[in-house]
């Protein structure tokens, strides 16, 4: 007699058949699923979500000047970007979708100088 190693009835039906409905298959695979670790890829996304809704929070006037520590604190991570614009100076703004940053330091304190993309940047 086998059981069903969802709700715990016996099953009916074919000998490899594993659940006793598709209700339990459903549910069981949920469960199990459920509490596993973040993927590498929706765990990337979601870094990449939060950075963008903190650069946009934070740049309300175009280009804005934060400390690092302020945003680090609301859980920013400046490892994670989509892409890059490097300007006629030589300064690399990393971006996050539409919003990007330079790092700079001024007298010790490192800030970071948010921008907005611009058609220029293309």
């Amino acid at each position: 007699m086998k059981t069903c190693p969802s709700c715990g009835e016996e099953i009916i039906g074919r000998i490899d058949k594993k659940f006793c409905s598709s209700y339990c298959k459903s549910s069981y695979h949920y469960l199990k699923n459920r509490d596993k670790p973040e993927k590498r890829f929706k765990k990337i996304d979601n870094q990449l979500k939060l950075n963008r809704r903190i650069l946009k929070e934070y740049n309300k006037g175009g280009k804005v000047t934060v400390r690092k520590s302020i945003l680090l604190q609301e859980g920013f991570d400046p490892k994670y970007f989509t892409h890059y614009w490097k300007n006629n100076k030589g300064d690399v703004y990393l971006f996050c979708y539409e919003y990007g940053f330079l790092s700079r330091s001024e007298h010790g304190i490192v800030k970071y100088v948010l921008v907005q993309h611009q058609p220029y940047m293309n």
